[in-house]
């Protein structure tokens, strides 16, 4: 269970500690290109074994993702010794992981608590009409939130179609990625900006044309592309094999009330200012945030307790999507520790090309470079402190970006959501939507496989977007 993977790391942690509490931070410019390497093989490990051992890597992810983990950790120990090293992962686990997956756990269980019945029939119109509520819903209830809710009712929706695939990538681009755009409860890097002082709203009232150009034309596709695989398909479908002859209807009610606090709980930590704050290693745990990870924890409690075991049984639910996303991440967030450190080293780090390359001569952000620099690391690294690094690299004032910089900022926004879509690990929903689809049957994509549609539909429209706004 996720609960158990998650208390495995901390107790690691925990056990490093008297070892710890001098670490410096880690000095990025320092660092040789090659610290880049664990992070870089843990991506070809999730893009390429599923398609060339996939037995392999269907029972044994968890160890690949710990021996990556293990490949930057052992050395780096060695050379810059166990405080430095500890200090990172206590940094990575504290501050950035369990947080991340306390949320995301709290999330996939109370959405997974709630039950849309009734016998739904996977029609072009209707796809497309929950592909456009689950948008909507993703800026209201968080991405994972809403592809938690929505992914297993569409899928049963089209359980009798022979073409669903583009079903699942399209619902990746618009429910967990596009839509969570509009406030910062939608996606993790805008939340981080909400923490540095970005106000609630600035993002609805910066990059809303951007957002509703980019959710037009990909419905407007959506719904081309599903009605002629539709006709193709003919008017007579196979037998539905979820025949389901109640009213429409929720099962699993009170999983809503849940959900009201778990975004009650997220908003509470970026509006409340606490100058109680925990110095764990170097790293400072927040009374706001404590007070949310711990509401998050007794939330996801309490809607294991209360939802009726009918209900999980309907949305077949079970810890296998969860439990890939955090043993998957777990290797993600420790070995992105050297590339993020490279990276905010700005010019002075491996990786000052990039830096220097979203610098105009005369000195001022150049937006465009911004979006594209922002949102093709984002497509690979987690896109949350891939946006703090270009939100410092532009100045780290939220004043001054929200007024003054105010375009830089809207381009490092949307660059971190949007292009989150590129790839299955831009954003964790991605991840677990791929997981519940395939667990129930849907034959998706490889890692390429998806990459092709995502640069097949999305760039263009990312290169119109940079012609238009950026």
């Amino acid at each position: 269970m996720t609960f158990r993977y998650l208390r495995s790391l901390t107790l690691a942690a925990a056990g490093c500690m008297p070892l710890l509490a001098q670490a410096a931070d880690i000095d990025g410019s320092q660092l040789s290109i090659l610290w880049g390497v664990p992070f870089a093989g843990i991506l070809l490990s999730i893009a390429i074994m599923p398609l060339l051992a996939p037995m392999f890597w269907h029972h044994h992810f968890g160890k690949v993702s710990a021996a990556w983990a293990l490949a930057f950790l052992l050395p780096f120990a060695a050379i810059y010794g166990i405080g430095a090293a500890g200090a990172g992962v206590v940094h990575a686990l504290l501050a950035e992981y369990i947080p991340f997956i306390i949320l995301l756990t709290a999330l996939f269980t109370v959405s997974g608590g709630i039950y849309i019945r009734g016998n739904l029939r996977g029609s072009p119109g209707l796809n497309t009409g929950i592909l456009a509520i689950g948008t909507v819903l993703a800026s209201l209830m968080g991405t994972t939130g809403a592809s938690m809710l929505l992914i297993r009712p569409l899928i049963r929706a089209n359980d009798n179609r022979k073409h669903v695939v583009h079903v699942v990538v399209f619902f990746i681009f618009l429910v967990s990625n596009v839509g969570g755009s509009l406030t910062p409860l939608g996606d993790p890097p805008l939340f981080l900006g909400f923490l540095k002082g970005i106000e609630f709203s600035w993002t609805l009232r910066h990059i809303l044309p951007e957002t509703a150009l980019m959710v037009a034309v990909l419905l407007v596709a959506f719904f081309v592309l599903d009605s002629w695989l539709y006709r193709r398909e003919g008017e007579v479908m196979p037998t539905d094999p979820t025949p389901d002859d109640r009213a429409f209807g929720f099962d699993g009610g009170i999983n809503f009330v849940l959900l009201l606090f778990v975004v009650s709980l997220v908003l509470m930590s970026g509006i409340w200012k606490s100058d109680v704050a925990f110095n764990v290693a170097g790293t400072e745990v927040g009374l706001p945030g404590l007070v949310r990870d711990i509401g998050l924890i007794v939330v996801t409690v309490v809607s294991l307790q209360v939802t009726p075991g009918s209900v999980h049984a309907d949305n077949q639910f079970n810890w296998g999507p969860m439990q890939e996303v955090a043993k998957l991440f777990a290797g993600i967030f420790l070995t992105i520790i050297p590339v993020i450190a490279m990276l905010k080293a700005g010019v002075d780090g491996p990786f000052s090309a990039i830096v220097r390359a979203v610098t105009n001569p005369d000195g001022s952000p150049n937006p465009a470079m911004y979006f594209w620099a922002t949102g093709v690391l984002s497509s690979f690294l987690d896109n949350a402190p891939t946006y703090l690094v270009f939100f410092n690299t532009a100045g780290g004032n939220p004043q001054e970006l929200m007024t003054t910089l105010a375009p830089t900022l809207a381009a490092i926004s949307a660059g971190a959501v949007f292009m989150g879509a590129n790839t299955y690990i831009g954003n964790a929903p991605n991840l677990m939507v791929k997981a519940i689809a395939e667990d129930r049957g849907v034959k998706m994509p490889s890692f390429f496989g998806y990459m092709a549609w995502s640069i097949g539909i999305l760039v263009p429209l990312f290169v119109l977007l940079t012609w238009l706004f950026f």
